[in-house]
């Protein structure tokens, strides 16, 4: 069961919505916030290795959000009793789910991080790709004055290049029939962008520290935050941005599950739902600042991480509470050796 669930390796970001547009969200959220965020964006010309199509929109000095949302792989392995007997208190999560006390989220994370320190992973090498494909979402707004609305779920493709770079196209998505190479804003004269971590590698991914108090540490000191958000915050949307895109050695993503478990405020929700319609536990942390929750969802029973959202935990300009901002379902992922490949051809 390892051997066949390693086979199929971890996305994100991803995407979980068009190129941009999650950046933007959080972005005009944090206008919102503090009357004084920038904004700005750039188009750039298709890359002729990666073949025709639209360019992506790339917000920022680096690509931040949306990547291919991913799960990572685990070995089938029941949810023990203990994680709800006797220590799940409940609350309202705004989204009709329940959420339990930090010490079961902590129990949960620790049950997740064995079940990944188990499984079985192939190493991935600087020549190959991770491939995903996804069921994504993700909220439009008309202009910005209007309030955000779901939009509609629509399949996404995506192929992540390893090589330690620098890389100037970090990604290459196929979605409505289109090719859309993903590039990050860079400077002239910018050889690209190399492994990091906002393009991690599965070599970059086995170099960091796999003690989770260090890691958590190193994290704290690569994460960059929004104006108006928590910091806090900002490395739990990391962790899930690396457990989302990359394959990682097993040791690495237990790591992360346990520096994630270190973090002040992750909860447990008891019922968590994503845009496959498939029903798991899920792992949720609200930025109180901004307003914002972001939540990892998981298979109830084998404790594979198959998907993640954000949404709105209080009414404001951007919509009302419960608005869902982005989500995803990853519905395949392997590693193949070239772009536009696809597992099996």
């Amino acid at each position: 069961m390892n051997e066949e669930l390693a086979r199929l390796l971890p996305p994100p970001p991803e995407r979980d919505v068009p190129p941009g547009r999650l950046s933007h969200h959080k972005e005009r959220l944090m206008r919102l916030i503090d009357e004084d965020r920038p904004d700005a964006t750039s188009t750039t010309p298709a890359d002729p290795a990666a073949g025709s199509g639209r360019d992506a929109t790339v917000r920022g000095p680096r690509l931040q959000r949306p990547r291919p949302a991913l799960w990572m792989p685990a070995a089938a392995l029941a949810l023990a009793g203990a994680l709800t007997a006797g220590l799940v208190t409940t609350m309202d999560s705004g989204l009709g789910g329940r959420t339990s006390d930090g010490e079961s989220a902590v129990v949960l994370l620790d049950r997740i991080a064995e079940v990944a320190a188990d499984t079985k992973v192939t190493p991935v090498r600087d020549d190959q790709f991770v491939y995903v494909k996804s069921l994504s979402a993700g909220a439009e707004a008309k202009d910005e004055n209007s309030v955000f609305v779901p939009g509609k779920p629509y399949k996404l493709e995506a192929w992540l290049p390893q090589e330690p770079g620098p890389v100037k196209q970090v990604a290459l998505h196929y979605e409505s029939g289109a090719w859309v190479p993903v590039r990050e804003l860079l400077p002239p004269g910018s050889a690209g962008t190399p492994a990091g971590i906002d393009r991690p590698t599965y070599e970059w991914l086995a170099s960091l520290p796999t003690d989770p108090d260090r890691l958590l540490d190193r994290l704290s000191r690569l994460t960059r935050t929004f104006e108006g958000q928590e910091k806090d915050q900002a490395v739990f949307d990391k962790i899930g941005e690396l457990l989302g895109t990359s394959v990682m050695p097993s040791r690495t993503a237990a790591a992360l599950y346990e520096a994630a478990a270190r973090i002040p405020g992750v909860t447990r929700i008891e019922n968590a739902v994503d845009p496959a319609g498939r029903h798991g536990v899920g792992i949720r942390r609200v930025d109180g600042h901004a307003d914002w929750a972001t939540e990892w969802i998981f298979d109830r029973h084998s404790l594979e991480y198959i998907g993640r959202r954000s949404y709105l935990t209080a009414d404001g300009p951007m919509g009302k509470k419960g608005t869902v901002m982005d989500e995803s379902a990853v519905l395949e992922r392997a590693v193949v050796d070239k772009w536009r490949e696809r597992p099996g051809s």
